[in-house]
């Protein structure tokens, strides 16, 4: 296994930003979603065994403190630009689930210094999509609505994704009954390098149900030039 480090970051006066770092080689950032930093471990203890993967908790969850500033998905998603940039880090490779799409999806609308290269979106929520909703799970945390509002969509994502123009995978359990299928299609449309690919058999958490469908769909994505 991967040795870990963890590491705190402060990309911003008042803001501590618990991030775990495994691996070397080229830099990916994971995302996680609603149910915390650990769900994302399965994707992390695999990339790090040919890249650098950062995958910091938000703000907010497993007890971390949440500054009053951080209020939006937005806001979120200029924090991670800022561990980025404090990192010096391009060529970078965002990967994100479910509410962690949603702030990746962000990250690559507002990266005005060009360090992502590729993005991976997994069962991602976030824009508005006409006749597509989001099903909350159960359990919906209070640290999610901080950001996301009960609304549960940004109606201005969806047609600033047409000036992201690298490569994008979008990977969803065909299953998923929070955000479906053709939520997920839609997104990807948006993207113009976006790639949908379906993983038979998962719902929400296609790396928890389906993880090795869900790698290897990864693994193939980040092989090619």
């Amino acid at each position: 296994m991967t040795p870990n480090r963890q590491h705190t970051f402060r990309p911003r006066p008042g803001l501590a930003l618990p991030v775990r770092d495994a691996g070397t080689g080229s830099p990916v950032l994971v995302l996680h979603g609603g149910p915390g930093p650990d769900s994302v471990t399965p994707l992390v203890e695999h990339l790090a065994a040919r890249h650098r993967v950062l995958a910091p908790t938000h703000p907010g969850w497993d007890g971390t403190p949440r500054p009053g500033g951080l209020d939006s998905v937005t806001a979120l998603a200029a924090v991670h630009l800022d561990l980025l940039a404090g990192l010096d880090l391009l060529g970078v490779t965002v990967v994100g689930t479910s509410f962690g799409g949603w702030a990746a999806a962000r990250m690559a609308v507002g990266d005005r210094d060009g360090r992502i290269s590729r993005l991976v979106l997994i069962d991602a929520i976030g824009p508005d999509i006409p006749g597509q909703a989001v099903t909350p799970p159960a359990g919906r945390l209070s640290a999610l609505d901080a950001y996301t509002g009960r609304g549960m969509h940004d109606p201005e994502l969806l047609p600033a994704l047409a000036a992201v123009t690298y490569p994008v995978l979008v990977l969803w359990g065909a299953e998923d009954k929070v955000v479906t299928p053709d939520f997920g299609a839609a997104y990807a449309a948006a993207f113009p390098d976006g790639r949908f690919v379906l993983v038979p058999g998962a719902g929400h958490l296609p790396i928890r149900e389906e993880p090795e469908a869900v790698l290897t769909a990864l693994d193939a994505f980040l092989a090619a030039p």
